[in-house]
């Protein structure tokens, strides 16, 4: 797949988000500078950061800002192609307790952690993963840990697992015949693997999907029923938007129309929470799909 460089279509209207103002924003944000937390809000351009962060609300990205991949619809910063690991450094110890701490602070009920994908650790970050989830877990009733896929290592993902989080999300990003391009390092087949892994913990387990890379609609309802068939039992399906000009460019904006239809067919397959709509990404409203029956737009 390729696209020129530079090529950009048209926003539809049903795109435009509000600027971000002052008042629980500001407050927010003050707190993660002080603290000296990322937030994939900011580092992954989210356009629901306005109305996430005037709720109190924000998902939380642990183990640096310096991802060892580089996906080619992702806006979080990368490592060099020389001395890919240089940049990333050690985790921070001290980050269990720092992100409990503000998270109990702002006075959060349901937490979403992330994090950079780590292939320079061992264990690519999972006994990390663990300890915030831990600590987290203590000042706040819900965890959600949207993790990587630790390369594929299972062992990793069960440390990951013993530390109980609420949900275990991992997103499989697009359609099986795109994923070489969009997600280089990564494979779809893996993602499935790992997914299946978590939901046979009887975990809750969640997936993403972002739309309009040049995906068909079978390819979108095939992967669906991957999903379905690896045991995920929530998914949020968005509107993919390029980050910049270097990025890979948008095919084509769906409708919201075509948003609610494919809603629609997920929660036939047996999906017991979908969120879908042109600005839903994998955390936008986690907490109204924690229950067993949280489905919405």
């Amino acid at each position: 797949m390729t696209e020129p460089r530079g090529s950009s279509i048209k926003k539809p209207p049903w795109l435009r988000v509000p600027l971000p103002g002052a008042g629980a924003f500001a407050e927010v944000k003050t707190r993660l500078r002080k603290n000296g937390l990322v937030t994939v809000c900011t580092e992954a351009s989210c356009p629901n950061l306005a109305e996430c962060w005037a709720h109190g609300t924000l998902t939380v990205m642990i183990l640096g800002d310096v991802c060892t991949r580089n996906c080619r619809f992702c806006d979080v910063r990368h490592a060099g192609d020389e001395e890919p690991n240089a940049a990333c450094g050690p985790p921070d110890p001290d980050e269990p307790e720092k992100v409990a701490r503000v998270l109990g602070e702002l006075g959060m009920r349901y937490a979403v952690l992330t994090s950079v994908t780590r292939d320079d650790l061992p264990d690519g970050g999972a006994a990390h993963w663990a300890a915030v989830i831990g600590a987290v877990s203590a000042a706040c009733p819900a965890v959600e840990a949207l993790v990587p896929d630790f390369g594929g290592n299972l062992d990793a993902v069960d440390v990951v697992l013993a530390a109980a989080p609420t949900v275990f999300a991992h997103n499989i990003e697009t359609v099986r015949s795109l994923s070489p391009e969009i997600r280089p390092m990564a494979d779809y087949d893996r993602s499935l693997v790992v997914l299946a892994h978590a939901a046979a913990s009887g975990i809750p387990v969640k997936s993403s999907l972002l739309l309009g890379l040049g995906e068909t609609h079978e390819e979108i309802l095939v992967t669906l029923r991957d999903l379905r068939a690896a045991g995920v039992a929530r998914v949020t399906l968005g509107q993919y938007l390029a980050p910049s000009r270097t990025h890979v460019a948008v095919k084509r904006f769906l409708s919201p129309g075509e948003f609610d239809m494919l809603r629609a067919e997920a929660l036939e397959m047996g999906f017991s929470a979908v969120h879908s709509g042109p600005l839903v990404r994998s955390s936008y409203h986690a907490h109204t799909m924690a229950g067993p029956c949280g489905s919405s737009r």
